[in-house]
């Protein structure tokens, strides 16, 4: 009779998952039996940054918003790319600097598309 294959090395890893997600249930079952229950308007009144609510929560954004916001994480990875390249430099040679040199110039070229379609105008 077959018996299930279990790889030795996961056995640790399985029960420190499963330690985790106790502590987990366990603290969110913790906080909903002992915390206080006292609701009252002014705490149940929506709450900006100090700021008293204006306008409808569930407003539509402009497009421009998501824009801005897809070209920033676009540029972020970017540099999420360039930090390890620029560590090993001096390891990696000339075909990793092209290779980085090509990478950079289609940003850029997406960069001045970008700007040239006003993009990065927020009216």
């Amino acid at each position: 009779m077959p018996r299930a294959f279990l790889p030795e090395e996961y056995l640790p890893v399985i029960i420190f998952m499963m330690i985790i997600l106790a502590f987990g249930l366990g603290a969110i079952l913790v906080g909903t039996i002992f915390r206080p229950r006292r609701p009252y308007p002014e705490k149940l009144r929506p709450y900006e940054s100090g700021n008293p609510p204006v306008g409808e929560p569930r407003s539509r954004f402009s497009v421009r918003f998501y824009i801005i916001a897809m070209l920033f994480v676009i540029f972020d990875v970017e540099a999420v790319f360039l930090y390890p390249w620029a560590i090993v430099f001096d390891e990696i040679g000339l075909y990793a600097f092209v290779e980085m040199m090509l990478f950079i110039t289609i940003l850029v070229v997406g960069y001045i598309y970008a700007w040239r379609k006003d993009a990065f105008r927020w009216d």
